[in-house]
């Protein structure tokens, strides 16, 4: 009985990271298409992965831990996670047929493999990693279709506005946003918070600021596919650089994101989607004086 190959790709990391690396994950789908395709990433988001289409099992994996000893042997071993020699020390202990990752001098057996640049946008690293080792792959493949979860009512049209980040340096002040809510609303437009489980008293802070009703308030009650479900279906998202402005890209939705301090060269939306704004935050922070 012939035993199916098995590719194994690590991108243990967080949400936006896992989208950027769609397009990538979709060029290993179409060049692997007999293997089982496994993603080392941590396990809240298999639903995301498995929506994308591109992955067979999502084993739950913390960022640089040693990898679930059933993986070992895998015929392919891909790293989507970063330059090495850490990560690629990592897959090398499973022992693949064969490594695909960027070049790194710790590391012999990558070897001959891309070099590694630190300014280039996180969604074209990858797919030209995999493109200079002979697997064509596209960057604008990033869409991703609507979840099949019903988003809850107040979502729908709304804007939603995001106001929480996992780094401090990305907070822009609940005042801000409740500016920014009310704005929508003397425009006549429903505003809608969202965060995670973490993110409760943020939100609610923000929708008291602007005088939002409590269902107003969805941080802490949807799970990601849940957050997506929100995103397709809102009219336009406002956020700091974080997970939900990838979700925006990926889905379709108008976004305008606050960046600072990593730069949009390297992780904001890609050129050819006006629907998207950016604005670095020492930028918006200058408009936002003018505007209030």
């Amino acid at each position: 009985m012939a035993v199916t190959p098995r590719l194994v790709v690590l991108r243990a990391l967080g949400l936006g990271d896992l989208l950027t690396a769609v397009p990538a994950l979709r060029a290993l789908a179409d060049a692997f298409p007999d293997h089982r395709r496994i993603l080392a990433a941590p396990a809240p988001l298999a639903p995301l992965a498995a929506l994308s289409g591109t992955v067979d099992e999502v084993v739950d994996t913390a960022p640089l831990a040693a990898l679930d000893p059933r993986l070992a042997a895998p015929a392919v071993a891909v790293n989507l996670h970063g330059a090495g020699p850490e990560s690629h020390r990592t897959l090398r202990a499973l022992r693949p047929a064969r490594l695909i990752a960027f070049a790194h001098p710790a590391v012999p057996e990558s070897a001959g493999g891309p070099r590694w640049d630190d300014a280039e946008h996180e969604v074209t690293r990858w797919c030209r990693l995999l493109a200079e080792t002979g697997i064509p792959a596209d960057p604008r493949r990033l869409d991703l279709p609507p979840p099949p979860a019903p988003p809850p009512a107040a979502a729908v049209g709304a804007t939603v506005i995001h106001p929480g980040a996992a780094e401090r340096a990305r907070h822009w002040g609940v005042e801000r946003w409740a500016a920014v809510a009310r704005a929508e609303r003397r425009a006549g437009r429903a505003v809608v918070v969202t965060g995670g489980a973490d993110e409760v008293a943020l939100a609610r802070a923000v929708a008291r600021r602007a005088g939002l009703a409590d269902d107003a308030v969805l941080a802490g009650r949807t799970d990601l596919l849940g957050l997506a479900a929100v995103v397709a279906a809102a009219a336009r998202v406002v956020s700091a650089d974080t997970g939900i402005a990838h979700l925006a890209t990926a889905l379709g939705t108008p976004s305008v994101t606050l960046f600072g301090p990593s730069p949009p060269a390297r992780w904001g939306p890609p050129p050819g989607r006006p629907w998207h704004r950016v604005f670095r935050l020492e930028q918006y922070l200058a408009w936002f004086a003018r505007w209030v």
